[in-house]
């Protein structure tokens, strides 16, 4: 056997076990040559035992990002909305009772109905009981019965305990024991910037898909439309972490594991721009849901717009901060509600509010942030600028209808 032989053959083995090794974990045979007394060939067989290749992550935040979503997962369920609809079937109708020459036109009639999917979403487990948070258009269809889908494939009934009246917010219930949950963290100490993570059921498809991205923005105001509706969403987080079709509802999670805002929409016109309502605005509704089953709204009573720098130049107003107490476009947006709290008090239309309970109003701290911290009963003391006279007045919240 020539020399030239032997490397030749050494580098088509070496090639080949490059290529198989490019392909991922192989398991191959190497057969070796040699040539015995005598002058005889002998093949030596030896067999590698199968090669496994793990995943190594290449940084700190992406083995971080690997485990949060190992952990988070199986609490992460599909919402599927099914509904009976009509069954049609096709005949074909003679108008001229049989005097038409053969003329038929088709026509379609009921034929029974069926159980079909008509929508699905995203939702997560709060609790080991089985509270799952999720949209509020996500379980909106009427006379639909909805289905939680947990990452194993299980399916249980779930029932919606209660939506919110203001914010695109439920929470549904399935009858299951010690259940994988996530934990909620605080949207209030976020930053524009950070690192998260969103789960969903992306295009009501791909179960448990993941995106990554950061927070590009906060307290963004939209108006969402979908299913024939239309709803203006205010206070929102907005993330370049892409949310599709389907992830309506699941959540967006920080870097220590913990659920900071629920996915709720994303602008068609644009790449990777979504939003996600803050999480502490859900944790009001659970307690809430907790303690009496229902979820309400305190109300004050009034339309205002926000006092900045520019407003004050512009309209030539005393103060640069507060909410001034304004009409809508139409006559039937009035400043103050007749028989509201705030009518009740005494505020009037151009009325400046610029306390509550001694805080400043401010675009960081406005009217409506403070009224949804406060409870249904509570008595706000207003400080406010009437008539160019600062004066405080008492208001008691009321139940939002």
């Amino acid at each position: 056997m020539s020399y030239a032989k032997i490397i030749v053959i050494s580098v088509i083995a070496s090639l080949l076990v490059s290529s198989l090794a490019a392909l991922g974990a192989v398991s191959f045979v190497l057969r070796q040559t040699t040539v015995v007394p005598g002058g005889v060939v002998k093949e030596i067989i030896k067999e590698k035992p199968q090669v496994i290749e793990k995943y190594v992550p290449q940084t700190t935040q992406e083995q971080m990002t690997v485990d949060i979503v190992k952990r988070s997962q199986d609490a992460v369920v599909s919402v599927i909305a099914t509904k009976d609809l009509p069954v049609l079937e096709q005949y074909f109708y003679d108008p001229f009772g049989g005097f038409g020459g053969g003329f038929q036109i088709p026509q379609y009639r009921q034929k029974g109905t069926e159980k079909k999917e008509v929508s699905s979403g995203t939702g997560f487990v709060v609790s080991s009981d089985g509270l799952i948070l999720t949209n509020k258009h996500v379980v909106s269809e009427e006379g639909a019965e909805f289905t939680a889908l947990l990452n194993n494939g299980d399916k249980y009934p779930a029932k919606v305990l209660a939506t919110d009246p203001v914010q695109d917010i439920a929470i549904v219930k399935i009858e299951k024991k010690n259940l994988p949950f996530l934990e909620l963290g605080d949207s209030d100490t976020i930053a524009t910037g950070q690192t998260v993570i969103a789960i969903g059921n992306a295009l009501g498809e791909f179960r448990n898909t993941v995106s990554i991205g950061v927070i590009s923005g906060l307290r963004r105001t939209i108006t969402a439309q979908g299913g024939g509706t239309s709803e203006t969403l205010d206070d929102l987080i907005q993330t370049d972490a892409a949310i599709n079709p389907g992830n309506s509802g699941g959540p967006l999670i920080n870097l220590n594991g913990k659920v900071i805002g629920i996915n709720t929409a994303m602008s068609q016109a644009a790449q990777n721009i979504g939003f996600a309502l803050p999480i502490n605005k859900a944790k009001r509704d659970l307690e809430q849901v907790r303690k009496t089953g229902e979820i309400t709204y305190p109300f004050l009573g009034v339309r205002y717009v926000l006092v900045d720098k520019e407003l004050r130049e512009k309209n030539g107003l005393p103060v640069d901060y507060g909410a001034l107490i304004a009409r809508g476009e139409t006559s039937a947006d009035l400043a103050v509600t007749p028989g509201s709290p705030a009518d009740v008090a005494g505020v009037i239309e151009n009325d400046i509010i610029l306390e509550v309970n001694g805080q400043k109003i401010t675009k960081d701290n406005p009217l409506a942030k403070m009224i949804q911290n406060s409870k249904v009963g509570d008595a706000l003391k207003l400080k406010i600028l009437h008539k160019g006279q600062e004066k405080t007045i008492s208001a008691t919240l009321a139940e939002r209808k």
